[in-house]
């Protein structure tokens, strides 16, 4: 629990912007902030600098699709809300991680990027670690554990 309050504090800006950070292997859900679908309105939801189709709905035509792309990194992770459109991604990998770009069209047009990073679990065996070396104690404002994290982060991506 100590440890998803640390990841969330550390990257608390992403989550009020377009930036998630998740787990490997939980689940995210990208929000597209409707109450409900409107008769007209289609929704498209695209991965990657490719912008590959991952779902779809087409509401008046009731058509609510997930796509599995070329690659099969999508499939049966992906669910979408039928009420809001929103789009959840499960048992997410790092291979996940990566832009997904929103749009919405019908009476109004609009869109939305996410930037989705996913972190292994690596990261836990570190903090783990530190906490039984009681180094934890020492890293005592934001801007330390910030820094710490992204040295780890930037080492795990080597």
């Amino acid at each position: 629990m100590f440890v998803l309050f640390c990841l969330c504090w550390w990257r608390l800006i992403g989550v009020f912007g377009d930036s998630v950070s998740v787990m490997e292997g939980d689940s995210v859900t990208l929000h597209t902030d409707l109450t409900e679908i409107h008769e007209d309105d289609d929704i498209l939801w695209k991965y990657g600098a490719e912008k590959s189709q991952i779902a779809k709905i087409k509401n008046k035509k009731q058509i609510f699709s997930t796509f599995n792309n070329t690659d099969g990194r999508f499939r049966d992770r992906l669910k979408l809300d039928d009420q809001t459109g929103s789009l959840t991604i499960t048992k997410i990998t790092t291979e996940h991680a990566g832009d997904y770009k929103l749009e919405i069209t019908g009476v109004k047009l609009s869109s939305k990027t996410f930037s989705v990073s996913v972190y292994d679990s690596t990261i836990l065996k570190h903090i783990n670690t530190l906490m039984r070396l009681n180094i934890w104690t020492s890293l005592n404002s934001v801007t330390h554990v910030q820094r710490w994290m992204d040295s780890l982060l930037h080492n795990q991506c080597l």
